[in-house]
């Protein structure tokens, strides 16, 4: 499953989002308001829980300076990653647009395709909070 976050414009530059988004203390800013849980686990690992979905773990997996972040699962029951792409779009902005890749199986896909949706459409408009 594929999903991706519609792109935004950050009024700050791409350097500055990037070591953002690889301090992952940072995303409990971009976490929706329905929140239940946000625990940093170590350097580069969190764990966060919306009201009424299990827990989830997201590790730092790779990084490209100054253009991409990648996080994934911490599990391997639930293989998936989130990326983040930056582009420069200006001295002091940049877009930046978030790609959700799952492998799930069809019944699960259609359970979650919805809140995963919502969810990186919020983690991306609220990147102005960074």
């Amino acid at each position: 499953m594929n999903l991706e976050s519609p792109k935004v414009t950050v009024q700050k530059p791409a350097e500055y989002i990037y070591n953002a988004l690889i301090d992952v203390r940072n995303f409990e800013k971009l976490m929706p308001e329905n929140i239940a849980k946000f625990e940093i686990t170590g350097e580069e690992s969190f764990i966060f829980a919306l009201k009424g979905m299990p827990e989830i773990k997201l590790k730092l997996k790779d990084r490209n300076p100054v253009d991409k972040v990648v996080l994934g699962a911490a599990s391997d029951k639930i293989p998936f990653t989130l990326t983040g792409d930056i582009t420069t779009t200006g001295d002091n902005s940049c877009d930046v647009q978030l790609f959700f890749t799952g492998e799930f199986n069809a019944m699960m896909a259609m359970m979650v395709k919805g809140p995963i949706t919502k969810f990186i459409e919020t983690l991306a408009n609220n990147m102005h909070k960074l």
